[in-house]
């Protein structure tokens, strides 16, 4: 075959293959912006003063989602205290200090598989597990204690990242003045990985905003307004979870739509920081 033929067809196959990627990137973004929009302008204008602070009152009528909203907060802290540690510390064991590579590999693919389980099935193993074994009936805590286990591989994982990026000369210089080996993790190590862990903190903030089906086995549909301490022992439903009562029992569409935009909003908060986030980590590592 002619070369003027292979570099024709090479062309044209390359030409196909960019058209492809162009269209497939195209059509990607105009279904993430479409979404966007259709569920802001539908659900903006349904967002008053009084729906985000006030509890809803069956007996006159009203409805609120100031119990959802704190509620969400709550779970939201509740598990970034219980994860975070457990994460990080795992993280630094299986980057650090694990010897047999056959049981980091193990770990490893263990936290792989369970990022991939559906979200229904934590649901279902935090109910039996939390609420019925541990009686801690459905509550907020038994809730945050079944998201920790759906988000413990992201922050493990974000964080091995994070340490493997750090250079093995910062621990051997610190190794070479004396240093012991958990002062060089302390002191030299974590703060070379320090945005790794946030923006692994974000991301999980991320994913417990849009956890509804989990959160509906182990934390309840309540709409009661309690303080933090009070609440996590109580059912209570988040903003996910409120949405669905709202939109499936209840038929208020426009509280639904209300709710889901302020969902995208905070999703947009939490891509933002991550993007900011990591610049500014950019940033300073250049200097």
């Amino acid at each position: 075959m002619p070369k003027n033929q292979i570099a024709g067809k090479r062309k044209f196959y390359i030409g196909l293959m960019k058209t492809l990627m162009a269209v497939s990137a195209v059509l990607t973004s105009a279904l993430a912006l479409f979404l966007v929009i259709y569920v802001l302008v539908k659900g903006l204008p349904n967002i008053t003063w009084e729906l985000l602070s006030t509890a809803p009152s069956y007996l006159s009528d009203r409805i609120g989602i100031l119990p959802d909203i704190l509620n969400t907060v709550y779970i939201i802290l509740a598990t970034l205290v219980f994860v975070i540690p457990l994460g990080v510390g795992a993280a630094i064991y299986l980057t650090e200090y694990a010897k047999n590579k056959r049981l980091v590999a193990a770990i490893e693919y263990a936290a792989e598989t369970l990022s991939g389980i559906p979200s229904i099935i934590y649901g279902l193993v935090g109910m039996l597990f939390f609420c019925e074994f541990l009686n801690m009936q459905t509550s907020l805590l038994a809730g945050a204690l079944t998201l920790v286990i759906m988000n413990l591989p992201t922050i493990m994982r974000t964080t091995q990242e994070s340490l493997k990026t750090v250079p093995q000369s910062y621990r051997e210089g610190a190794f070479g003045l004396g240093a012991g080996k958990w002062r060089v993790i302390r002191t030299v190590v974590l703060p070379g990985c320090v945005d790794g862990v946030i923006t692994g903190c974000i991301l999980t903030v991320g994913r417990i905003l849009g956890e509804s089906a989990a959160l509906l086995f182990t934390a309840g549909v309540a709409h009661s307004l309690n303080g933090l301490f009070a609440g996590l022992g109580k059912s209570g439903a988040t903003l996910t979870v409120a949405l669905y009562f709202y939109a499936k029992e209840q038929g208020e569409f426009s509280v639904a739509f209300a709710i889901a935009a302020i969902l995208i909003l905070l999703t947009l908060l939490v891509n933002v920081l991550v993007a900011l986030v990591g610049r500014y980590f950019k940033k300073r590592r250049s200097l």
